[in-house]
């Protein structure tokens, strides 16, 4: 029995204290490099003690389980603006020393029937406790902007109804979902488009040519 939840959750606010600062550092060094970085900004969190208690609930997750099979008491949410950014993201997530990647789950392109769209990656971090090492587990979505808004409107809907949406407005809120990564896949398509233009120099204003000398001269 869980008797002092502050204490419970302590690790978990440090990790996320931490992967905050890590995170966020990754934009910091393209920006001093002057680079455009994949992420446009970080947010994270510690899973409330009541929504804790009713997952538990909701999955059979037993107290003596709770810290093995709950991944996402502590979360990471990070905000790119184009899906692609999302895949660099990742790779440099692969790349780190300082977690261990346990598990991806790929939402963008394998959809949830809900519409649902975003990039889970599960994660097992070490944070130094007075009392030693403590490897905590925590979950890093990662979606474009436009997937952040579609999915922090529908979760807000999820308490007003429960989870058990009218079939009209779940086939509507597919339909938003559906709409956003059009465009999502549009923004992305312009800015392939402006990229292509600016390495493309227009006959008209190229400069004028060295002169050159024929074999004869």
């Amino acid at each position: 029995m869980i008797e002092n939840w502050d204490q419970f959750l302590l690790p978990y606010q440090q990790a996320v204290s931490e992967l905050k600062v890590k995170l966020r550092g990754m934009r910091k060094q393209f920006e001093n490099q002057n680079q455009r970085s994949p992420i446009e900004f970080v947010t994270g969190r510690v899973k409330p003690v009541a929504s804790i208690k009713e997952k538990m609930t909701r999955r059979h997750v037993t107290e003596e389980r709770l810290e093995q099979d709950m991944q996402d008491i502590a979360g990471l949410r990070i905000m790119c603006q184009f899906v692609e950014d999302i895949y660099q993201v990742v790779d440099l997530l692969r790349q780190r020393t300082d977690l261990t990647i346990l598990e991806e789950r790929d939402y963008i392109h394998n959809e949830k029937p809900s519409g649902y769209r975003s990039y889970h990656i599960v994660v097992e971090y070490p944070v130094q406790l007075v009392t030693g090492e403590k490897k905590i587990l925590a979950e890093i979505q990662v979606r474009t902007l436009a997937m952040n808004f579609w999915a922090t409107i529908e979760h807000s809907l999820n308490y007003k109804y429960q989870g058990a949406f009218p079939e009209d407005l779940s086939q509507r809120l597919q339909r938003a979902a559906e709409a956003a990564f059009k465009l999502d896949t549009e923004m992305s398509e312009i800015r392939e488009e402006i990229q292509e233009a600016q390495h493309y120099t227009p006959q008209g204003n190229s400069a004028p040519a060295t002169p050159t000398h024929d074999k004869d001269d």
